[in-house]
């Protein structure tokens, strides 16, 4: 109270000049940048706080699969079980599996909407599942096959908490070219079979939009259910056999000296070879030298499992430090090609830091094993396995690498839906590559994401698309940026400029953990964030994640008055954003003044005053160039022009 009435009057002959300042030409209001963009209210499944609520569910899928590889006429014939669990709370009277072979034939609707010229997503066009003996508890089932979907109707409804075993026998011709994410590949000294959607798998059946039965087109990844998987495989003699899970029988198929080795390995902090590369294809290699072997693996509460198979395979291994002093194994399977220190010899080493780093960081690491396979695929994940290109080197291998283990956080752990919200992974995902490149080995490789203004040659373009396309529908030349950079880079800005480290890690490592082994969709992300970090960003996340807008913050003039300064900003483009100005004085000492978003909420034009004895040289805004601001013409007073 004293300061308002020793002040009262500089403060009433100021008045009339912030009445005509604010009264400048600009919006009535700005409440629609500000207000709520989707249906974001709590229920009994989904909290408005962002949490799983008390009545949330989701179902369950177990598996058990043989398969055998023929490397002859490469088909994959095998046999699956699962025994499905209904916690929904209705009654199901059909099931729906993804049948994801399929894709891999001349009319499906994945081949028919690839354009002529071809994309990344190429397939074989001669392949396809062959199906027989579906049953449901033993007895041949009613089913539909609708491109890569298959419905099995159920005699009787599944009631809620009870279970269904499912059955078939599958067998298709395993493509080439998979679509860049699985596949085979001549080298050498044999051929690669990396094996994803090997296997007909359940759908999800979730509290959002009940069966979720988008068709396996391309860009649009999987939205998977958890369950243990225990599986068989089934190669020629001389093949090795890397997988998801833990081997469970490898006194079968692999020799004593191989044995040692990894025993090694388990507790090494450097590589060690299980199978050198002088060994490959050598009689002592293998523990029998005619026929097939089976390997054995076996997973907990994963929502998928891959594996690699190829008699070409040099093979090495070391320990991973898990968090509470528990160890995992992490491996790398390559040809003689990719082999060299600086190639895939650092592939071993790469994965153990990627894994270490993110386990340690953001949520313990669940599996007992992290396998690195070289084939030809730019890079794909599966829980505990990745593919990752046989002709990666150095800082590119480095990369696809970590890039491909971080997805065992998202959204392996995090079970977003891949196919809808391709940037609940991959943006995620990338936003955390950045972190542990920046950790790893003194930043060996370097990382430019943090130079956000790079995005806005992106920004700038009429082609330009929004974070919330689904993956299948954005142009490709345009889903780098949509799916991995541009949410990357909003999560970046969040954690750096707008939020700070503190309270966007305290949120974002919440968010992993309230949703690990779980469904969100992302009102639960933005609920979840908002409520840790206490911070109502509507107006950013409609922006950046659900609009096409841009940011232009400008410092339209700086002026003397009274002894002091009038700093004018205005907002040109849509998106509001806090306002981080860097004062420099004439003698060059500085002051860095923040403005808060809610400038934004009344006007368009906004006027600081700057108390102050010093004389002002220069007044710049995102002097760190932290914001993706599009227009750094107008970031600076005087003008740079």
């Amino acid at each position: 109270m004293k300061y308002f009435k020793k002040n009262l009057w500089a403060i009433l002959a100021f008045v009339p000049f912030l009445m005509n300042a604010q009264n400048q030409p600009a919006k009535e209001n700005n409440q629609g940048m500000f207000d709520e963009f989707m249906y974001r209210r709590g229920n009994s499944y989904r909290t408005a706080s962002g949490k799983p609520g008390p009545d949330y569910w989701q179902n369950r899928a177990d598996y058990e699969i043989e398969v055998e590889l023929n490397d002859q006429t490469h088909i994959a014939t095998g046999k699956v079980e699962i025994e499905y669990t209904n916690n929904s709370p209705e009654d199901l009277k059909f099931l729906w599996l993804h049948v994801e072979q399929n894709r891999f034939s001349e009319n499906s609707r994945g081949t028919l909407t690839t354009p002529i010229q071809g994309n990344r997503y190429n397939g074989d066009e001669e392949g396809g599942y062959n199906l027989s003996q579906v049953k449901v508890e033993g007895e041949i089932a009613k089913y539909i096959i609708t491109d890569t979907r298959m419905q099995i109707w159920l005699k009787e409804p599944l009631e809620p908490g009870e279970d269904v075993e499912l059955s078939m026998n599958f067998s298709y011709k395993i493509p080439v070219e998979g679509m860049d994410r699985m596949g085979r590949l001549k080298v050498e000294d044999g051929t690669i079979y990396a094996m994803a959607q090997w296997y007909p798998r359940m759908a999800v059946y979730d509290d959002v939009v009940g069966w979720n039965i988008e068709p396996y087109l391309g860009a649009g990844e999987f939205y998977l259910d958890y369950g243990d998987y225990d599986y068989k495989v089934t190669v020629p003699y001389n093949h090795i056999v890397v997988g998801s899970g833990v081997l469970q029988n490898p006194k079968d198929v692999l020799t004593k000296t191989q044995l040692d080795r990894m025993e090694k390995a388990k507790k090494s902090e450097s590589t060690v070879y299980i199978i050198k590369p002088e060994e490959v294809g050598t009689a002592s290699s293998r523990p029998v030298n005619s026929g097939k072997l089976t390997w054995h693996f076996k997973m907990e509460n994963s929502r998928d499992v891959a594996f690699g198979s190829s008699k070409a395979f040099i093979w090495d291994a070391a320990k991973i430090n898990l968090t509470d002093g528990k160890k995992a194994i992490a491996q790398s399977a390559y040809p003689k090609e990719s082999d060299g220190q600086g190639a895939w010899s650092r592939s071993t080493e790469y994965t153990k830091a990627s894994i270490e780093y993110y386990g340690k960081e953001y949520f313990p690491y669940p599996y007992k094993s992290a396998v690195n396979v070289a084939a030809d695929i730019g890079g794909m994940e599966y829980p505990g396995l990745s593919f990752c290109s046989w002709k990666s080197k150095g800082e590119s291998l480095w990369g696809v690498t970590d890039h491909e283990f971080g997805h065992n956080w998202f959204p392996m752990i995090v079970g977003s839906n891949e196919r809808r919200y391709a940037w609940m992974d991959e943006g995620f995902n990338t936003f955390i590559n950045h972190y542990s490149t920046l950790a790893f080995n003194n930043q060996e490789y370097p990382s430019s994401l943090d130079q956000t203004r790079n995005l806005t040659n992106y920004l700038t373009k009429e082609t330009r698309e929004g974070i919330d396309n689904y993956p299948d529908v954005t142009n490709l030349r345009n889903l780098g940026y949509t799916a991995y950079y541009k949410p990357a880079v909003g999560l970046i800005l969040l954690r750096e400029y707008i939020l700070g480290e503190e309270r966007f890690e305290n949120a974002f490592k919440s968010y992993i953990k309230t949703w690990a082994f779980k469904h969100p969709q992302p009102s639960d992300f933005f609920n979840h964030m908002e409520n840790v970090a206490g911070e109502n960003l509507a107006w950013f996340w409609k922006g950046w994640f659900y609009g096409n807008e841009n940011i232009d913050i400008a410092i339209e003039e700086v002026k003397e008055y009274q002894g002091n300064y009038i700093i004018t900003v205005v907002n040109q483009g849509e998106i509001p954003m806090p306002v981080k100005l860097e004062i420099t004085f004439e003698d060059n000492s500085t002051k860095t003044q923040i403005l808060p978003v809610e400038i934004w909420q009344r006007t368009d034009k906004w006027d600081y005053l700057l108390e102050t004895d010093k004389k002002v040289k220069k007044v710049q805004f995102d002097a760190q160039k932290q914001v993706p601001d599009v227009n750094a013409a107008n970031d600076t007073w005087p003008s740079e022009k």
